[in-house]
């Protein structure tokens, strides 16, 4: 079932796994649990459900309760709710944009792999800030030039993640409409075209574009991305006017993914792509 409000990160679904796991291992059940920490059902619900964070006191408690003797396996997992409560180099931006949005962010940057579609829009990982600025402006024609240039700023630092040391994999399908829309006029576009043709070659990258003859555009009727995880299942997620639709069900993801792989098979390959995006740029001079 979607979920339209904020996900738990990576993170927070690895400690609620585990301790799932661990309550299931010991043959208790939630009220069983609930008991030990002298707490409502409703609180374990939503811990396993990574909804809710634990103290340090209670998760003691629970290994006591689960059978953990071994050292190493309880300071794992002590670590492993350390590491659930840190805050990300997102949440410098927490009184600046959405919460809904820096939820995303959170998710994202645990990812290891995004596949996306884009029908209207350069995919926000490869925008210029000049190209989101514009995109900002005409979005939220009232916000102060200050929440334009913040928002644009979030964006880049979103970036970073195609260059991060521990590798990461950004495959994407935009439509040729994309390449000829001119957002924010003509020196805005070229510098966006000029940007993206230099980020097709980077490592991480793999573009495809869907050209705008092909009959597969008939399957750009929104755009969508899909994250992946080095140990858990693949989200997928659209956005929706002011919100964001989370698509966490194996199913739900799996058709997104049979999606993705029927535009990546009419679109472009790599190299060719790239081409017609350095053609777009000559005649955007």
């Amino acid at each position: 079932m979607p979920v339209s409000t904020n996900v738990p990160t990576m993170r927070q679904r690895r400690l609620a796994r585990k301790l799932r796991e661990l309550r299931l291992a010991a043959g208790l059940k939630h009220s069983d649990a609930a008991e030990v920490l002298a707490c409502a059902e409703s609180k374990l619900t939503r811990i396993e459900n990574a909804r809710s964070g634990i103290r340090l006191l209670d998760l003691r408690t629970l290994l006591d309760a689960y059978g953990v003797r071994d050292p190493d396996t309880r300071r794992e997992i002590e670590e492993l709710a350390k590491d659930a409560r840190k805050k990300g180099w997102w949440a410098q931006y927490a009184q600046k944009a959405r919460a809904e949005y820096l939820g995303y962010i959170a998710v994202e940057w645990d990812s290891t792999e995004m596949l996306t579609v884009e029908p209207f829009l350069v995919p926000g990982l490869l925008q210029t800030a000049a190209y989101t600025e514009a995109i900002v402006r005409l979005n939220q024609p009232t916000l102060p030039d200050a929440g334009v240039s913040e928002q644009a700023k979030l964006k880049q630092e979103r970036q970073r993640i195609l260059t991060r040391e521990d590798g990461y994999r950004f495959w994407c399908v935009i439509s040729e409409t994309a390449l000829r829309s001119e957002v924010g006029g003509a020196d805005v576009h070229q510098e966006q075209l000029s940007h993206l043709y230099e980020a097709a070659a980077l490592p991480s990258v793999e573009l495809q574009v869907l050209p705008a003859t092909s009959p597969a555009n008939v399957l750009l009727y929104g755009p969508f991305a899909i994250l992946r995880f080095a140990d858990t299942g693949d989200i997928a997620f659209t956005e929706q006017g002011e919100g964001t639709i989370y698509y966490e069900e194996a199913a739900a993801a799996e058709r997104f993914n049979a999606r993705f792989r029927r535009l990546n098979m009419a679109a472009l390959p790599p190299e060719e792509s790239r081409d017609l995006i350095g053609d777009a740029l000559r005649h955007a001079h």
